[in-house]
């Protein structure tokens, strides 16, 4: 489950952020040249480094060398300034022109850019957007992707549905291509580490011929990864079924 949500602000006050409307409220304290993009690259840099865990409005004031209240001036918590986060990793997506290319290409496309994204800021996979943030970076991600499924005969919502199941599968890749970083930190090198030390204790109590199918396929799934789970595998192997899903929809739709 995501520990993160976006959307969890005033809405009206994120929305005005987002798209940096001039509410002519009068900032207190001293500006010292502080603007909200400054704000979010600061609180985004901390996030990159060490997780949306280490992103408080205390430590992004003390990286920006300013009070904390100084921060509340521009920005009303965090709950706001993650919509800003968010929003503002989407508009730096790069976006592949993809017109006139084959819809499983154009789609392939929207799944590396959204991975790209994924891999360059690891705290954007942990974060639910059933409440998306609705600023100039979202709209344009939006617009990009749709693009890659208009024209196949699918209706609006189903359209929107795709895009939903594709975008679920890449961020669900990404954290559990996150977990297994994370459980491997020393690479492949810690993994047979820890085999060997878990082999002597298996062949004491795993007794394949109670288990012949797993053993078989677990040997196998082993030697060709060289760990229990792959990620660019899982990542190539579960796109192409989500193409192939959608394709069967689309199929029928034409």
């Amino acid at each position: 489950m995501a520990s993160e949500r976006s959307g969890g602000g005033d809405p009206v006050r994120t929305l005005e952020l987002l798209w940096r409307l001039d509410t002519g409220t009068a900032r207190r304290g001293p500006r010292q040249g502080l603007s909200i993009d400054a704000v979010v690259t600061s609180a985004t840099a901390v996030a990159d480094a060490e997780g949306l865990d280490a992103v408080t409005m205390r430590r992004v004031a003390t990286e920006l060398g300013v009070a904390p209240m100084t921060l509340y001036t521009y920005v009303p918590g965090k709950a706001e300034l993650l919509d800003l986060m968010l929003d503002a990793a989407y508009a730096r997506m790069p976006r592949t022109d993809t017109s006139g290319e084959p819809w499983r290409a154009r789609l392939t496309a929207v799944a590396e850019e959204n991975r790209a994204l994924f891999e360059r800021h690891p705290w954007a996979a942990e974060v639910s957007t059933v409440r998306p943030p609705l600023g100039p970076g979202m709209s344009a991600k939006y617009e990009h992707e749709l693009a890659a499924l208009d024209g196949l005969g699918l209706d609006d919502v189903e359209m929107d549905a795709a895009l939903t199941y594709l975008l679920g599968f890449v961020q669900a890749w990404a954290r559990a291509a996150a977990d297994a970083r994370a459980q491997r930190p020393e690479g492949s090198a810690g993994d047979e580490r820890w085999w060997e030390r878990v082999a002597p204790v298996l062949e004491r109590v795993f007794d394949p011929s109670r288990y012949p199918i797993s053993a078989r396929v677990g040997a196998a799934a082993g030697a060709a990864h060289g760990a229990a789970y792959g990620p660019a595998h899982a990542y190539e192997f579960g796109l192409a079924r989500v193409l192939d899903g959608l394709g069967a929809l689309i199929d029928r739709r034409r």
